[in-house]
């Protein structure tokens, strides 16, 4: 078989496969080739993924593939996970090995799959960043005085934070989104999943005040049903918005790199802080999987002190 292209940075791996773990490597490499028809670059991928267990195998004293076991890949997957930016890697990597181990099957190299039992590669999420209540009170405040600008800056900042909404979903908003008398806006999230989200008392506030003396300051004669409008009298973009967002949180004295998402962060963070349920907060962020929301659950050890001492019969101070 024709050796697929390697970049020379795979050279090393490929090059220290022992020998008595090649063969049966060569044969599953022509299989894919010539048999699933894969291009040369993917077969070489493969080829390197797998030659890099191999390599593992033969460090760890390993003969030949009768002697690859799930406990043994789990150790060279889990020392690749530790590698922070190599989680998804080792997911690869792992798919690499099973379809390599399901050809020894077939092939009777081997009577079994080693790979059945062996998990796959979490990615660990890192929490997300959120302000303090204190910074959040402080951003959404930095659009002072009465003018339509800082009314529909103000508005967007006060509705972004009040219900959590994704930037795409802010600026898509259009007038018909938004019910203030019952104090909930409609939203479009990802699939085009719709949701109701309460407005809050300050958010419905700052959207009274940009309707009735900021948003026909910007109407033009094509004006469309957005919420919010640039000059042009079109919706607001994200780029603009992201622009203004890093202007106010610079004025406002945050020294930490602010983006949209982290006003949502704040939403979801500054909720669950307070007690709210986890399920709730689910539903108006729109995420299809409580393990998506779960990441908010990271609490810093000074509440979980409070907390114990709040809720535990013997954990709290005696007057």
């Amino acid at each position: 078989m024709p050796r697929a292209p390697r970049h020379p940075s795979d050279e090393p791996v490929v090059n220290a496969v022992p020998d008595s773990l090649r063969d049966a490597l060569d044969n599953f490499l022509g299989f894919l080739q010539l048999e699933r028809g894969l291009s040369k670059n993917t077969v070489a991928a493969y080829e390197r993924d797998i030659a890099q267990f191999a390599v593992f195998l033969g460090k760890s004293g390993v003969g030949d593939w009768r002697g690859a076991d799930g406990p043994k890949l789990s150790l060279w997957l889990g020392d690749i996970a530790a590698q922070a930016p190599a989680v998804a890697s080792a997911a690869r990597k792992l798919s690499a090995v099973r379809m390599f181990a399901r050809h020894l099957v077939a092939s009777g190299v081997r009577p079994d799959d080693f790979t059945e039992l062996v998990a796959r590669p979490r990615r660990v999420r890192p929490v997300p960043r959120a302000l303090s209540e204190k910074d959040m009170a402080r951003l959404v405040e930095a659009p002072g005085g009465d003018t339509p600008f800082a009314l529909r800056e103000r508005a967007m900042f006060e509705l972004m934070y009040g219900s959590g909404l994704r930037v795409s979903e802010l600026c898509s908003l259009t007038l018909q989104s938004v019910n203030l008398d019952e104090g909930a806006v409609r939203v479009t999230g990802k699939g085009g999943k719709e949701r109701f989200v309460p407005l809050g008392e300050s958010a419905a506030k700052a959207l009274r005040d940009y309707l009735a003396a900021g948003r026909a300051h910007f109407v033009k004669p094509k004006t469309g049903g957005a919420l919010f409008l640039s000059e042009r009298g079109k919706a607001i973009s994200r780029k603009t918005f992201w622009h203004w967002l890093k202007a106010h949180a610079a004025r406002s004295g945050i020294t930490a790199p602010v983006k949209p998402h982290a006003l949502r962060h704040s939403f979801a963070t500054h909720l669950l802080a307070h007690g709210a349920d986890l399920r709730a907060i689910q539903e108006m962020l729109g995420h299809a999987d409580i393990g998506t929301t779960q990441i908010y659950t990271a609490v810093s050890p000074k509440r979980l002190v409070e907390e114990h001492g709040k809720f535990h019969p013997r954990g709290r101070r005696r007057a």
